[in-house]
């Protein structure tokens, strides 16, 4: 099988590129595997860890760190890029399954509780904060990752403080995104920016509450 036909056969993945053609249906009698896919993921997590840059990945040599063929990351990637989101993804904590839906106040809680411990992981995982420092420099595997994982934290954001707003916990006319910046900016400014600021156990609730205080007042 040449380049050519294994790059038609692997456009099967969930996560894509921005841009790239839409994946065809997966080949008959070719079932994905989770454990195969994992173990994919797994080689390319072993390679960083051994210090190769991601600019210097090539398929063929996470398919020989991973055990497979090159044709069985092409059924399930588009290509390394592609490749490359999920193993980032699967290296940062997970989003919040559920917020609490209680009070807008509490849902904001939650989700900047969850920033904050990404905050810590990534100073504790060098793998980490070298990945994503790294993506910087391949702007299709940046703009992939904002995609797909900072703009629906985002759009979260943005629903909670709408509910607020649509509750009476935030006074009508409420600018949404302006709101949710203030919120969401004092801790990625702890976490991203301010990397040997502390990151105490009740920031979240101290950003939210001030914030909510001259909102409040604001209007």
């Amino acid at each position: 099988m040449d380049a050519g036909t294994e790059r038609a056969e692997g456009q099967t993945r969930r996560r894509r590129i921005p841009g790239a053609p839409t994946p065809s249906a997966p080949a008959r009698g070719r079932p994905r595997s989770e454990a195969v896919e994992q173990a994919i993921i797994e080689g390319v997590i072993q390679l960083l860890e051994q210090g190769v840059p991601l600019t210097e990945l090539s398929i063929e040599r996470i398919a020989r760190t991973a055990g497979v063929g090159k044709a069985t990351i092409y059924r399930r990637w588009s290509g390394k890029e592609a490749l490359f989101v999920d193993v980032v993804a699967s290296i940062e904590e997970p989003d919040p399954a559920d917020l609490p839906g209680t009070s807008m106040r509490d849902d904001l809680v939650r989700l900047l509780e969850h920033m904050r411990r990404r905050g810590l992981s990534m100073r504790t995982s060098a793998l980490l904060h070298n990945v994503l420092a790294q993506m910087k420099t391949l702007p299709r595997l940046w703009d992939a990752y904002q995609e797909l994982v900072v703009d629906p934290r985002r759009r979260a954001t943005h629903d909670v403080v709408r509910r607020g707003v649509a509750d009476g916990e935030l006074p009508a006319g409420t600018d949404v995104e302006f709101a949710a910046d203030l919120f969401t900016g004092p801790m990625l400014l702890r976490t991203v920016m301010r990397t040997d600021a502390p990151l105490a156990e009740d920031l979240a609730e101290r950003i939210v509450d001030t914030v909510l205080v001259g909102l409040r007042a604001g209007h």
